[in-house]
């Protein structure tokens, strides 16, 4: 769901160098963490969305500072920006969509899943991401994109392989989707305009398009598995073994910050507004992830499975059981 999350593949030599240094990314900023009488400033490279208002909530309710961590949240474009930075000692976690961390590990990037971060809804029609088309489209349902384009935030990623299983599951051929590469906050004007037949829209750029009169005719996320886990928080795997006290506790703050976030849902949207530009109607009306405490392992198995039929990975799958356990 990131903007400019895959865009690895012009990285991922200068990414496997800086891992391959290793003292880059030995701790965090601050006192040491494995002093419980002081605190620990850690940099967490995120990407200004609707997913990660569990971080910023967990931050106000004190469920990082009550642990001894200090959060200075840095914005990033996606995880080709975050996963380098990662790993090489930048931010000591970030945020990431699993397909991007999946396609990492393939490569030999040296990144490890610590907390979850979004997951589907479930809510076919109202997921926290859709495809959408204009009110007049003749598009109606998922299998009409065969042979249309459609807009994604970043090709080969994580939009493009649940938008091709939403295609294959209405009866439709997914080799026939023509995909574009176009940023979310402009995908509402892009199909407006006609410049694309559709569009993979995340929030708030979905909800905003649907004030304009557009229709949402699928739901990939909720289609290709409604327990999908989207993203997760992740560290090096320098960091993972070096400081592991650091790791569990910003793992158990942010399982903290899930479920607060899951039961207090008002409280969730409201912060959103600290760190987005977010507000008024699009604010009342945008759609919430779901925010499981854990990942959902199935739905990783399948989303690699996707993956693989898409040749994300060059021929060597993830492991998931490695990098998500």
């Amino acid at each position: 769901m990131q903007r400019r999350v895959l865009g690895l593949g012009a990285v991922l030599v200068t990414v496997i160098g800086l891992g391959g240094c290793g003292s880059s990314d030995s701790g965090a900023s601050g006192s040491s963490p494995s002093n419980g009488d002081r605190t620990t400033t850690v940099k967490v490279g995120v990407i200004p969305i609707v997913d990660v208002a569990p971080l910023y909530l967990g931050q106000q309710k004190g469920f990082f500072d009550s642990r001894g961590i200090k959060l200075e949240m840095v914005s990033a474009q996606g995880g080709a920006a975050i996963i380098p930075g990662v790993v090489s000692g930048q931010f000591q976690f970030g945020f990431s969509n699993t397909t991007s961390l999946m396609v990492a590990q393939a490569k030999g990037v040296p990144v490890r899943s610590v907390a979850n971060g979004a997951a589907s809804n479930g809510k076919v029609g109202a997921d926290v991401t859709g495809v959408v088309v204009k009110k007049d489209s003749p598009i109606k349902t998922a299998k009409d994109l065969a042979g249309r384009t459609v807009a994604v935030n970043t090709l080969q990623n994580i939009g493009d392989t649940t938008v091709r299983e939403s295609v294959r599951r209405a009866g439709g051929d997914p080799a026939k989707v023509k995909f574009v590469e176009i940023a979310f906050d402009q995908m509402p004007a892009a199909v407006d305009g006609g410049r694309v037949d559709a569009a993979w829209m995340g929030e708030p750029a979905q909800t905003i398009a649907k004030a304009q009169g557009a229709r949402v005719v699928a739901s990939p996320f909720a289609e290709t598995d409604p327990r999908l886990t989207v993203a997760t928080y992740f560290t090096s795997t320098g960091l993972a073994q070096q400081n592991p006290d650091l790791v569990r506790k910003f793992t158990e703050a942010m399982a903290e910050s899930l479920r607060y976030a899951s039961g207090h849902p008002d409280e969730a949207r409201q912060v959103l507004t600290t760190y987005t530009k977010i507000s008024g109607d699009v604010l009342k009306r945008l759609t919430l992830p779901s925010w499981p405490a854990d990942v959902d392992m199935t739905s990783l198995e399948k989303l690699a499975s996707l993956g693989e039929k898409d040749g994300l990975f060059g021929g060597k799958k993830p492991d998931l059981d490695a990098l998500f356990s």
